[in-house]
């Protein structure tokens, strides 16, 4: 029992030093979006824009650089976007994930 109370205390404890980039979401026109959660096949983006499912988008990260995805939901909280996963989708997520991890006083 003790074990799990160190665990639990230990996961809460992960997020504070992750930082969430900033991102450009073309879609149309260019609009701000801070990535929440990222992986080699997809993204959820928290941002005001509400592009139409399905829609083909493009989406830049200052460190990983550009990626097209496909809208896969909306919600009142951002959007959830799909990758193809092939080798440039999992660059992105690693360069991603590496900037928000890099820097964490900035």
């Amino acid at each position: 029992m003790g074990v799990r109370a160190h665990f639990v205390g230990a996961t809460a404890m992960a997020s504070p030093w992750r930082k969430r980039r900033m991102c450009v979401l073309l879609a149309g026109q260019p609009v701000s979006a801070s990535l929440r959660e990222v992986s080699a096949t997809g993204a959820f983006l928290e941002t005001n824009a509400r592009p139409a499912l399905g829609l083909r988008v493009e989406l830049r990260h200052p460190e990983a650089g550009p990626i097209t995805a496909v809208v896969q939901s909306v919600s009142c909280e951002g959007i959830s976007l799909r990758f193809d996963l092939t080798e440039k989708s999992v660059a992105f997520a690693l360069a991603a994930i590496t900037a928000d991890m890099s820097n964490p006083a900035a």
